[in-house]
């Protein structure tokens, strides 16, 4: 991808911070969703269980760089710093549940990782509501 591409993806990601965050967040909680169903089905049509493509796994770690991303510019822009730590921890579980889940750390249930995806959706989208500056002064003011 040349420079310009790159940047202007970027540029997006940062213009809509929590709009992104959002997205990326209800896209990866409906890929985490519908993964047992997608390969349950195959399994039953098979003669033999599959296990899920590479490239299907690698669909995570992209949501969680663009999550990365989004949340590192709606943190800067918050005008709560509360904003601040709740974006971060979320994604933080976020990454560590699904590093959990794929490097087999700890036993946690699947469905464990649905909480901290749910959570960034609503905190981008409360921060896109009610908490984003205007101007970097009021983030100065507020904080």
């Amino acid at each position: 991808m040349q420079y310009c591409c790159k940047n202007k993806i970027l540029m997006i990601i940062t213009k809509q911070s929590d709009n992104v965050g959002a997205l990326a967040s209800g896209l990866c909680l409906i890929h985490c969703l519908a993964t047992p169903f997608i390969f349950v089905a195959q399994s039953c049509s098979a003669s033999c269980c599959a296990d899920a493509p590479l490239w299907w796994s690698f669909i995570d770690y992209f949501f969680i760089v663009i999550s990365f991303f989004a949340v590192m510019d709606s943190a800067k822009k918050t005008s709560k710093n509360w904003m601040t730590y709740g974006l971060w921890t979320s994604w933080t579980l976020l990454v560590l549940f699904t590093l959990s889940e794929r490097m087999s750390w700890f036993p946690l249930p699947k469905t464990v990782i649905y909480i901290p995806a749910m959570t960034l959706i609503v905190l981008h989208l409360w921060n896109r509501k009610y908490c984003t500056c205007k101007d970097t002064k009021c983030c100065l003011e507020e904080a």
